[in-house]
């Protein structure tokens, strides 16, 4: 036993983006300084007050560049937050009302923010299961959302979690090859049990002829059970962009992607994933629609259980009404807070180490933790290992005690991922959201508090996403929302920050 504990793989490696330029400057401050620096050298031909002119505003300039959070985030970035929070305040878009009686057209409960443009398409995969398309309008973006009942790690071999944890690892490096894929999104949602679906199997099912005492028995465990137990939602959404060539029709690509769904689903059982299949539309619409009211929940599972499918539109999957505050978003029945991921488990972790944070807390309505991932092909992925093993080499050559010992093992590490590179293993960035849902905000205290005890778990730090907390709250929902797809602007330039 203890040989095998010893020989079990461990994972890690992860590193943030190295950012081009000079320290926390990045590629624009560098340019600014060299540029800046010039000028101070031509004007000081001219006079020693020239210079000193030329320098000021160049260097009040840097000072924000220079200063960094524990995020990487610049001053700039946390004023344009603050900025674009108060233009919404003062504009009245933090608040959100929807239904017969609002001013939106047609009197409808559409989605808010990010999702009231989106509409919703259907189709039919090759075992002619119907699937919904999210086509997103503004980016030409489409999504589609798989559902899977993974098995779980308990009482499973170690050896077998390894396997699954190697095939997971190989579907993300598949998504690399996948044309004009933008991005992938994994949605663990879990919430308490609310026995709707326990007594919809069980109660029918009792004879009349029955002894009292068997019936108070299992009347009596129908009753019981949800306390103590929860439920579990595991989706996987993929989101789609123009991949060339001439423009397709939303009919072409709908039926693009239906020829897809057999093999990406089929990695997905491979890689532990148990029954996995296609979300239908009604499916989706439901999903964001229990998401904005919680309390709707077992009403919903009771419609679905007794006439198998509940109506619920992408038109009426909105809140009635919804109000953005600083720290929290308020929707029909919840209140809602969400964190983002500002740093990754350290060191060497066990394929386990995401586990307290994906199983359920006490005392949240729902919790759901998305996984976003942004795969990059093949050429850039050799380009930006290359890139990471000569600066990687350049620094531990150039360093000196404690300093040249960091260097040393970041050099060692950007080794194996170029070997592991050139083995055809893929490049992914990765980043992790977590929204909280609760009753009211006093309890949003305590939720803050299980929060934090889930990141020590976890071995990871996380960051509230404040004065951003509806846009956010829309990213942890299974509908394939890409953050750096919907900024102003591009990802590009804001790396280059």
């Amino acid at each position: 036993m203890s040989t095998d504990a010893m020989t079990r793989p461990t994972y890690g490696n992860w590193r943030r983006p190295r950012r081009p330029g000079l320290g926390p400057l990045g590629l624009l401050g560098t340019v600014v300084a060299f540029g800046g620096l010039l000028v101070a050298l031509l004007a000081s031909l001219v006079s020693l007050s020239a210079a000193i002119v030329v320098l000021v505003p160049v260097g009040l300039f840097l000072a924000p560049l220079a200063l960094r959070t524990v995020d990487g985030r610049n001053v700039y970035q946390v004023l344009a937050i603050r900025v674009g929070w108060a233009r919404r305040k003062s504009a009245g878009s933090h608040t959100y009302l929807s239904g017969p009686l609002s001013k939106r057209p047609g009197g409808r409960y559409q989605p808010p923010g990010l999702l009231a443009r989106t509409r919703m398409h259907e189709g039919r995969d090759a075992y002619n299961r119907p699937f919904g398309v999210l086509h997103h309008p503004g980016r030409g973006l489409y999504t589609v959302v798989l559902a899977c009942e993974p098995d779980g790690g308990s009482l499973v071999d170690p050896s077998q979690v390894d396997i699954w944890v190697a095939s997971w690892g190989d579907w993300l490096a598949r998504l690399s090859h996948e044309p004009g894929l933008r991005g992938a999104q994994v949605v663990v949602e879990t919430a308490p049990d609310t026995g709707t679906r326990l007594a919809a199997e069980v109660l029918p099912r009792i004879s009349p002829d029955a002894p009292a005492a068997a019936r108070a028995v299992m009347e009596e465990v129908v009753e019981r059970y949800p306390s103590a137990s929860s439920e579990m939602h595991t989706y996987i959404a993929l989101t789609y962009g123009p991949a060339g060539g001439p423009k397709r029709g939303t009919d072409d690509i709908v039926t693009d992607l239906s020829m897809r769904l057999p093999g990406l689903l089929s990695g997905l059982v491979a890689a532990g994933g148990g029954s996995a299949y296609p979300l239908a539309a009604d499916r989706l619409a439901e999903i964001v629609r229990v998401a904005y009211d919680p309390a709707i929940a077992p009403d919903v599972l009771s419609a679905r259980a007794e006439h198998a499918t509940t109506g619920v539109e992408w038109a009426d999957a909105g809140p009635a009404a919804a109000v953005e505050t600083v720290t929290s978003y308020k929707h029909d029945s919840g209140v809602s807070r969400t964190w983002m991921l500002t740093l990754a488990p350290r060191g060497t972790v066990r394929s386990s180490v995401l586990r307290g944070l994906l199983e359920p807390a006490p005392g949240t309505r729902r919790k759901r933790v998305s996984l976003i991932y942004r795969p990059i092909d093949p050429a850039t992925s050799a380009r930006i290992v290359e890139s990471d093993r000569r600066t990687a080499h350049f620094m531990a050559g150039s360093k000196r005690g404690l300093v040249q010992a960091r260097a040393s093992s970041e050099m060692q590490a950007a080794e194996q991922t170029a070997a592991e590179e050139a083995a055809g293993a893929g490049l992914v960035e990765f980043s992790l959201m977590m929204t909280v849902t609760v009753d009211d905000e006093e309890q949003l205290q305590d939720a803050g508090i299980t929060v934090r005890n889930l990141q020590a778990s976890s071995r990871i730090l996380m960051r509230p996403a404040d004065r951003m907390q509806a846009a956010a709250f829309t990213c942890t929902l299974p509908v394939g929302l890409l953050p750096w797809e919907h900024t102003l602007v591009p990802y590009q330039i804001r790396e280059a920050l």
